[in-house]
């Protein structure tokens, strides 16, 4: 029987994580229409272009994630309030969706890394700096990841309804089922995103003093950007271990945590809002993209302005 308080501390976590969420959400949302706005409407060099595909994949997979959290703290919320069940097919298929969801979050770091290896360490391979490739690369990974989740998560019922907290997720009490889904979403993509940037981390640090000072500089943008990502990436290791202990203590003491999945899902809530702003002041090329959107919408009224004066001085 849960306590009175531990209700409190629940609906307290969830309120907090769904003004979180919809932070995430709305900031993303916006951030995507943007790049696509720009992709579209102006003149992109190809690398910069790559770049900007790569964090649009980013925020969209950050939308899709945030839109579902949000809809699971409404419903802890109205579960909390009025006691309501929301056990369905289409709760399990979005606790799935969540699943499958921040598989591709973490993939899409992956797939940014992977360009950025190519494009520093092995720029004169051209076959992997085409933007089709990383146009329709989630598509591939989202078909095969979904795949082979689904093979492993399925039979082992991973996806279950939680009527203390009134949403479907992945459970994290099947021992089996949560260490396939660790290895499937968290240790694979964060140890290849690792080892990627200490390997191009270190490929800058061999190049010594042999280059011009371009490609010092260029390599110097390159090396505050990796450091800057890395930061991002320990970040997201670290915002799991409040849900990772947990584990560990139902693992020792077979007592599950009543508020273990609205714990374990804050920290997430969090992540998602702050990447959302982290990411924009990380990469030189987004940030530019919303700079210069900025300047482009403050300067326009300014000139019309000018030219209503000039029109009325010749008159």
């Amino acid at each position: 029987m849960i306590s009175e308080q531990t209700k409190i501390n629940g609906f307290i976590l969830s309120s907090v994580s769904l003004g979180l969420n919809t932070f995430a959400c709305l900031i993303s949302c916006i951030i995507f229409v943007t790049i696509i706005y720009h992709l579209h409407y102006n003149h992109v060099k190809r690398k910069d272009k790559i770049t900007l595909v790569l964090c649009g994949h980013i925020y969209l997979t950050i939308l899709i994630y945030s839109s579902i959290l949000i809809s699971m703290n409404i419903r802890s919320i109205l579960g909390d309030l009025y006691n309501q069940s929301f056990n369905s097919s289409w709760c399990i298929f979005s606790g799935y969706l969540a699943l499958i969801a921040l598989t591709l979050f973490y993939m899409n770091f992956l797939n940014q890394a992977f360009y950025r290896l190519i494009r520093i360490v092995y720029s004169q391979n051209r076959r992997f700096q085409s933007l089709k490739l990383y146009i329709i690369l989630p598509f591939i990974e989202i078909m095969i990841l979904t795949c082979i989740l689904l093979g492993f998560v399925i039979p082992l019922n991973g996806v279950i309804y939680l009527p203390n907290d009134h949403f479907c997720y992945p459970t994290l009490t099947n021992i089996p089922c949560i260490l396939s889904e660790a290895v499937i979403v968290y240790l694979c993509p964060l140890c290849c995103i690792s080892f990627i940037y200490i390997h191009i981390t270190r490929f800058i640090h061999q190049q010594g003093n042999s280059q011009t000072l371009k490609i010092k500089q260029r390599q110097s943008r390159d090396l505050l950007i990796t450091r800057r990502i890395l930061i991002i990436v320990s970040l997201l290791v670290i915002l799991g271990i409040p849900a990772l202990v947990l584990i560990f203590r139902f693992i020792i003491t077979g007592e599950e945590h009543p508020l273990l999945y609205r714990i374990g899902l804050f920290p997430v809530s969090v992540s998602q809002a702050g990447l959302s702003v982290a990411l924009l002041f990380s990469i030189r090329q987004l940030k530019n993209t919303v700079l210069n959107l900025r300047t482009k919408k403050t300067v326009t009224p300014v000139n019309r302005a000018v030219q209503m004066r000039t029109i009325t001085g010749t008159q």
